[in-house]
């Protein structure tokens, strides 16, 4: 096993800048997810740490060693795609074999580490079929397989759960997490879908045009996002954020809202008197209130799931329409047209300027 480190990494496609000056520091036995929108640059760094893609510039060290020019069959990383990559002509047993057969590994070493592999895994009474006889669970396992009996210092996913249904999806992060915790091995794993970052990680780093925006582990995200585009991506359904005024008598702070409904500040809170902020809110920090004292906010659709009823409301702020989900941890008989009063948990939101989008808590 061994240590990832990205140092002000930059990636030019012609005229387009990729990457734009990227630090990561992945422990040892680490599993850090990558994660951001389509077109952020998660995969191209992936591919870079693999060696599929040149470095412009920067430095990106396996274990102790500089691999900038070192080739990717050099490198003691293994790659698991998003389409499987498995050999259509071969058994089970022949796709976890070759890598190690390329290798001119001995015979014995190449079945005791098939045997292994497929133990861990749940395939050995898999090895003699072929890819089109697998179910897409099982040919991911396979997949997972190839890198397992490889022994590398470094496994690379590179979106491995895209094309699976939700149900599957689903068991295979908990089998993914569960080898994670035998192997210890480092990982980096690229996904666009931040309940996989959430779920699966030691570290996320969450990115956007090139940018690494915020790095830590998933609470820490969650719970003291650096800014507003971090807050909105990382929570599912998504953190509300409501345009707001800061006011300031004192030490003491408030954040007026829309109806004339004002909220405490988080203390030490920064900004000045007057300043436009965004206030984020996540939707389960939503408090239903009876008469006045709130945000009016009009029902559009209301989801019930059986352990929480998920509701999609518009409010009117000064700006216009806003959208407004608030979350429910009980049975509510809801229904679209209804008019209901919110209000934020003043003890749970988060203030952001409202121009830099930064996070205004020390």
């Amino acid at each position: 096993m061994a240590s990832v480190h990205i140092r002000n990494v930059q990636k030019h496609f012609g005229a387009t800048h990729v990457l734009r000056g990227v630090d990561i520091d992945i422990a040892d036995g680490q599993f850090a997810v990558l994660v951001g929108p389509s077109g952020c640059g998660k995969s191209t760094l992936l591919r870079m740490i693999a060696g599929l893609e040149e470095i412009t510039s920067g430095t990106i060290e396996i274990g102790s060693k500089v691999v900038n020019a070192t080739p990717p069959k050099e490198r003691d990383i293994a790659m698991v795609f998003q389409n499987y990559a498995l050999y259509p002509h071969m058994t089970v047993r022949e796709n976890l074999a070759f890598s190690l057969q390329l290798a001119k590994r001995p015979g014995t070493e190449i079945s005791g580490r098939v045997g292994d592999a497929a133990g861990i895994l749940g395939l050995s009474g898999l090895l003699d079929r072929f890819p089109r006889q697998l179910s897409g669970g099982q040919r991911q396992r396979v997949a997972m397989g190839r890198a397992i009996v490889r022994k590398p210092q470094v496994f690379l996913f590179d979106e491995p759960l895209s094309n699976l249904d939700a149900n599957l999806r689903a068991a295979m992060r908990k089998e993914l997490k569960e080898l994670h915790q035998r192997l210890k091995t480092t990982s980096v794993y690229v996904t666009h879908d931040q309940i996989e970052a959430m779920t699966m990680a030691d570290q996320i780093v969450v990115m956007r045009d090139g940018v690494v925006e915020q790095r830590g582990e998933p609470l820490e995200l969650y719970d003291r996002p650096t800014n507003v585009f971090v807050a909105g991506f990382i929570g599912s359904p998504a953190m509300n954020l409501l345009p707001g005024t800061l006011r300031r008598t004192g030490d003491a702070a408030k954040v007026e809202l829309a109806d004339g409904v004002a909220v405490a500040a988080p203390p030490a809170v920064g900004g000045t008197d007057g300043e436009r902020v965004t206030v984020g809110v996540r939707p389960e920090h939503l408090v239903l209130k009876t008469g006045i004292g709130g945000l009016s906010a009009r029902i559009a659709v209301v989801e019930p799931t059986g352990a929480d009823t998920l509701v999609y409301c518009t409010f009117n702020a000064p700006s216009g329409a806003v959208d407004l989900t608030a979350l429910f941890r009980e049975r509510r008989e809801f229904r679209a047209g209804q008019t209901i009063t919110l209000l934020p948990d003043h003890e749970r939101i988060h203030v952001f300027d409202a121009q830099s989008g930064k996070s205004l808590r020390p």
